[in-house]
């Protein structure tokens, strides 16, 4: 048991932390991942019935930013039947209604109103209901991957941007932590940040790739729980659910998880430039709905 909720955990915190976009100040003592309970029940998968997760990456700590702005924003859906899922990324700049503060940016959410109000916004949204979030810290993001052994990314394009640090061939490349961080910053390649979203969601589907690939023993256990340890803090979640959230966790294969971006294009909101949802969104999100599983997308 301890090695199958090792490994487990260990899937959910680098599944999260690979959704970072911005790294924090050197030296800073948050906390890399925290899974929060956001539901109001109690948390009992069962079968046939999904389970939905929010992953966020937050942009807190950096010089000028005031409060966590979600950069990163990826809704999972598990099935735990059939172990297949979908995960829905979402451009930061998606211009919603946030319940008691009118409209504005996704990413927005977290910093009106934490972790519920972010849920509450997605939920919102997609007619989805959320039962953890998934927040990642970025100050100890990269030293956090390369405990973890790094990870390997099938890059679908070259790329070589300045400003992110993204300088990558096209075809499978080995990531540290910097080389991680910088390829979910690209954003200056075609598609803006639809693709920087897309390319977040991959990352995240090649850690899972990895750790289950890996299936560590006793020592490999050990391992994932001395990461954990260093930099996953957990709220309003009790032993049970984490275990159960744990088992739930090792029923996913990664090949069996559609990622897709959300259908949207490009407008403004005053002087904002923004993302607007897309025509084709509403159908999208019925679809992962009823069992996490999308059949017509």
């Amino acid at each position: 048991m301890t090695r199958v909720v090792a490994v487990a955990v260990a899937v959910l915190a680098v599944l999260s932390v690979t959704a970072a976009v911005r790294g924090g100040p050197a030296g800073s003592s948050q906390t890399a991942l925290e899974i929060h309970k956001v539901d109001t029940g109690a948390f009992s998968p069962r079968p046939g019935q999904p389970v939905f997760m929010l992953a966020l990456g937050l942009d807190g700590g950096r010089p000028g930013i005031d409060g966590d702005r979600s950069d990163a924003i990826h809704l999972i859906g598990i099935n735990p039947a059939t172990g297949e899922g979908t995960m829905i990324n979402f451009p930061r700049d998606t211009y919603v209604a946030i319940p008691g503060h009118g409209r504005a940016k996704l990413n927005d959410a977290y910093a009106l109103g934490g972790p519920g109000l972010a849920a509450n916004t997605i939920e919102q949204l997609t007619g989805i209901d959320v039962s953890f979030v998934l927040a990642t810290r970025f100050a100890p993001f990269v030293d956090m991957v390369n405990s973890a052994g790094g990870v390997d990314v099938d890059v679908p394009i070259a790329m070589n941007d300045s400003f992110s640090g993204a300088n990558f061939p096209q075809g499978r490349v080995h990531m540290g932590g910097n080389e991680a961080l910088a390829f979910s910053r690209n954003r200056h390649i075609t598609g803006g940040d639809f693709t920087r979203s897309e390319h977040q969601g991959l990352l995240i589907l090649s850690a899972l790739t990895k750790l289950r690939a890996e299936n560590p023993g006793a020592t490999g256990a050990a391992r994932y729980l001395a990461v954990l340890g260093r930099y996953v803090g957990i709220t309003g979640v009790t032993p049970v659910e984490l275990y159960r959230l744990s088992r739930l966790a090792v029923t996913i294969d990664p090949a069996k998880v559609r990622s897709v971006v959300m259908p949207g294009g490009i407008g403004t909101a005053g002087a904002q430039s923004i993302v607007t949802v897309g025509g084709g969104a509403a159908g999208l999100f019925a679809d992962m709905r009823d069992d996490a599983v999308l059949q017509s997308h």
